[in-house]
């Protein structure tokens, strides 16, 4: 389902890739992913200790199921990032761009102390719009 950026001019371009409001038609099918983390399908952790390769498997599961409720990444209109490390915030970014290529999602993104798994160094969680078509 097609978001909008919101833009207003009282509010300064966002510093990482997310947009600072997004619109979508109400209409579809939300979907609320759970916190997806760098847990692979076989049950193991991808990355550890690398947190571009766990957010790269974070997309990968964000995709699986979105997917599995009838939309894409795009159809994704808000997320929430947990991390360990606030100075991963560029490396995260980078990372992003290549799964949210159309309008990004809104986005806060938090450091935390601790994860369910000590080797966890991301965790996203997401809400989407997916058209009933």
């Amino acid at each position: 389902m097609p978001k909008q950026e919101i833009v207003s001019p009282e509010l300064a371009e966002p510093n990482g890739h997310f947009a600072q409001a997004t619109m979508a038609p109400a209409r579809g099918r939300l979907v609320f992913i759970s916190g997806m983390t760098a847990r692979n399908r076989e049950g193991g952790v991808t990355g550890v200790g690398d947190v571009r390769a766990q957010t790269h498997q974070v997309c990968q599961n964000l995709k699986a199921a979105v997917e599995a409720a009838g939309g894409t990444l795009d159809d994704i209109v808000r997320v929430d990032v947990y991390v360990r490390n606030m100075e991963d915030f560029d490396a995260i970014h980078e990372v992003r761009r290549q799964y949210f290529t159309g309008v990004p999602p809104a986005s806060t993104m938090v450091e935390v102390s601790k994860f369910v798994n000590k080797d966890y160094l991301i965790e996203i969680n997401a809400i989407a719009v997916v058209d009933d078509a």
